[in-house]
């Protein structure tokens, strides 16, 4: 066994350590590096190789933000759709290897292999049945109040019901990540046992982004599985800076047109302001017909226009085709005092 020091040395090494004639020395630690020479100011961080994170914070913020805006317009689709109040949100934004994505989904579900045009791969898209079926009754004219959630693998009719929601969604997908990168996506297969799908390797990192889905008093998930070989390719433009920095300056022609279209159609309260005066409260109640209201203002003066209460014109008092008429002579200015 080593020496063991008694009380007395171990209070005569701590004397010598306070009175400076014994130096402390720091254990040196050795990173094994071709390149670097020094340690100082490096950040040794744990490493676990069975969940090695590829997708940085930024870029995983950038995602889920992305998919915030999917699930909002999503749940609008829905909502018009099944004709009923469909909440849809982001419940969770998290990255996991494949096989720990596999083994926490249920069997049977509804599980769909996904492909986008514009990426080379397949993702995942998982529908929990406790949603799924509540969805189906409600298409049928049911109520889903006292509805039965059945162990077993969606038959053909139902997978044909449950078509038009995915559909829809993926719709809705592709709108989200035009801000990224045009793409359309597409349904290549459906599957009951989700053990049976192995799009990636089950140690391949994927991205999972688990959303809640409401409807009336049934409430479900579902959970979009994005590997990371498959979305590589845009990773770059899923910055914070870059992604938030082309989501502002993008400007759709066609929005543009359509919103003013819309308001050109929207009607609108016109009104010319001739004069302005104060009188008494004594001279208002002893106003009688034939009085004569004296203002400052001249008449060869312009008039103010007034558009839903706010100046924006100097105009003067005309006539055109028998009508009474404004003719307008040009904006108010920031400058103007009127």
């Amino acid at each position: 066994m080593a020496d063991v020091l008694n009380q007395s040395e171990v209070d005569a090494l701590l004397a010598a350590v306070d009175t400076g004639s014994v130096e402390q020395t720091e254990k040196a630690v050795t990173i094994f590096s071709r390149s670097r020479t020094s340690a100082d100011g490096l950040e040794v961080r744990a490493y676990d190789f069975k969940r090695p994170e590829r997708v940085s914070k930024d870029q995983m913020r950038s995602l889920q933000t992305l998919h915030e805006a999917f699930a909002r317009n999503f749940g609008a689709s829905l909502s018009g759709f099944l004709r009923t109040i469909v909440e849809v949100k982001v419940a969770t934004c998290e990255q996991m290897t494949y096989s720990e994505f596999i083994s926490g989904l249920p069997n049977p579900t509804s599980f769909n292999l996904i492909r986008a045009d514009a990426l080379e791969g397949q993702i995942c898209l998982e529908l929990s049945p406790l949603i799924i079926y509540p969805i189906i009754d409600r298409l049928l004219g049911g109520t889903s109040q006292d509805l039965f959630i059945p162990q077993r693998p969606l038959t053909l009719i139902e997978t044909r019901l449950i078509s038009n929601v995915t559909t829809r969604g993926l719709a809705t997908l592709g709108e989200a990540w035009s801000t990224v990168r045009k793409m359309t996506f597409s349904i290549d297969a459906t599957e009951s046992n989700p053990q049976l799908v192995q799009i990636v390797p089950p140690n391949e990192v994927v991205v999972v982004i688990g959303f809640e889905l409401k409807m009336s008093n049934r409430a479900g998930t579902m959970n979009l599985c994005i590997p990371y070989n498959v979305i590589e390719p845009v990773m770059e433009k899923l910055s914070a800076q870059s992604w938030f920095s082309a989501a502002k300056n993008q400007k759709s022609d066609e929005i543009e047109k359509a919103v003013k279209g819309s308001l050109g159609r929207a009607g609108i309260e016109v009104t010319a302001i001739l004069a302005e005066t104060t009188i008494s409260l004594h001279d208002l109640l002893m106003m009688s017909p034939g009085d004569t209201i004296v203002t400052d203002k001249r008449a060869d003066q312009p008039v103010v226009v007034m558009v839903e209460e706010e100046k924006k014109f100097l105009a003067r008092v005309g006539q055109a085709r028998g009508n009474r008429a404004l003719r307008i002579d040009r904006a108010i200015g920031a400058d103007d005092r009127v």
